[in-house]
């Protein structure tokens, strides 16, 4: 062993396939007293107790009696230049970014105002158990530097570009599409791939895209086809119909981006609310994925996102979960799946636990065209992971009185417990590439 192995026991669940379309026992591994072994910041083992112990006899074991350890949590969809204005009062979409958002955003061309954010937003997503995210910034390069640097120090996997905003926003935030085409052009080549980042082409959305913007975002993907898009697609009746009046030519509002070169494999839209059958079905086809966002689509009162349709057999979606704090009303991912699970229930659907905590990890891994690097325990997946406290609240311990599960029905009924009590408290503790980056003592 070398001097960076990690030996940690305690209780592992990951998936090894879709619960969605598989039954929950097949696409469960669970081991209730397990070892994982990490290297290098890399997965090199996991499997019981009994069958590793003696190959690891000389190891200084890290143990989480009674946790529970999953994948590090990945948000696919986050605005960190909105976190000090979550829980702003009182509109929807439209106005709402006139009122609240578009002012805080222009505070990032400072850029010890933007490192200060973005300090204070990649240590709550750890607090939370995340580890990946897809970011939004803003127009200014500071902001993309700034979150950049930051995720760099942290070894995590963030996923972001430079916000491209050309009309129908203040002037403030307004950049010429021929500049934000230079900047993000100097971005990629400077970030995208550089250890565990990664970047997106960003247009907010099409009500502040200009042909001319769109045209760009489109020229710059075809220059770089590794590159991620990232933006936002049908989340509010006003918007969709204001979309329509911009492009009438588009026979829809996906047909915008699809236009454009922008739909993709490596494209997230967040919200998709507003779709009908056919952008269904071209989204399944062109391979895109959707951020699933309930916690902001019932603040803001967007609508019921449909997740049956995306995961449906015929029409197959991509889907994982996102705050979109700061619309989003809390950065943790156990909120937003109890939210996820209300917002089915509204439809009289339902939504397991283990699906829930699947569109959380292997699934938005999956969303990301990165299964092969993180979202479960696979020998040489990238060691991010959580240590959850199942008891971590009096009402948590009432509801839990014994912290471990034994088996598959008795972990179902802690876990659903704890994703609809838990939050960041729940959260024992948070490993990025087998580093220790955040633990509860010292919240």
């Amino acid at each position: 062993m070398s001097s960076s192995t990690k030996v940690i026991r305690s209780s592992f669940l990951d998936f090894v396939e879709d619960p969605f379309y598989q039954s929950e026992s097949d696409s469960i591994r669970y081991v209730l007293d397990g070892l994982l072994v990490v290297e290098d910041g890399k997965i090199q083992a996991l499997g019981s107790y009994e069958s590793l112990k003696e190959r690891y006899s000389d190891a200084e074991i890290i143990s989480y009696p009674d946790k529970l350890i999953t994948p590090g949590l990945i948000d696919l969809h986050v605005h960190y230049p909105q976190t000090e204005m979550i829980g702003a009062y009182g509109e929807q979409l439209l106005q709402w970014l006139d009122k609240y958002t578009f002012p805080v955003e222009a505070k990032f061309k400072d850029a010890e105002y933007a490192r200060t954010i973005a300090v204070f937003f990649l240590d709550e997503l750890l607090r939370n158990g995340t580890t990946t995210a897809v970011v939004l910034t803003t127009i200014f390069p500071e902001s993309v530097e700034a979150l950049f640097t930051e995720a760099q120090s942290r070894k995590m996997r963030i996923i972001a570009g430079q916000m491209m905003m050309t009309r129908n926003a203040p002037d403030f935030l307004l950049n010429d599409a021929s500049t934000a085409y230079g900047q993000i052009r100097e971005q990629i080549q400077q970030w995208h791939g550089l250890d565990r980042l990664l970047y997106a082409i960003t247009p907010r959305f099409a009500i502040t895209s200009t042909p001319e913007e769109l045209s760009l975002a489109g020229k710059l993907k075809a220059e770089y086809p590794n590159v991620y898009v990232h933006t936002h697609l049908a989340e509010n009746v006003s918007e969709v119909e204001f979309t329509a009046e911009l492009f009438p030519e588009s026979k829809d509002y996906l047909n915008v981006y699809e236009q454009f070169g922008l739909v993709s494999d490596r494209t997230i839209f967040a919200h998709c609310i507003q779709l009908d059958d056919s952008a269904f079905t071209r989204l399944s086809e062109s391979g895109a994925a959707i951020a699933f966002c309930p916690t902001s689509n019932l603040f803001l009162g967007s609508g019921l996102f449909k997740l049956d349709k995306s995961k449906s057999t015929t029409t197959p979606v991509k889907v994982g979960l996102a705050t979109d704090v700061g619309a989003g009303t809390s950065l943790s991912q156990l909120r937003t799946m109890c939210d996820a699970y209300k917002v089915m229930q509204l439809q009289n659907k339902s939504l397991s636990v283990f699906q829930a905590f699947y569109l959380a990890t292997l699934g938005a891994a999956k969303a990301l065209s990165l299964e092969d690097k993180i979202g479960s325990f696979e020998v040489e997946k990238e060691a991010d992971f959580v240590v959850w406290d199942l008891q971590a609240t009096p009402i948590m311990k009432l509801r839990n009185p014994d912290g471990k599960a034994q088996n598959l029905a008795e972990l179902a009924e802690k876990a659903f417990a704890t994703m609809i009590l838990g939050d960041d408290r729940a959260v024992a503790a948070t490993y990025v590439a087998g580093e220790l980056l955040a633990n509860h003592s010292s919240y």
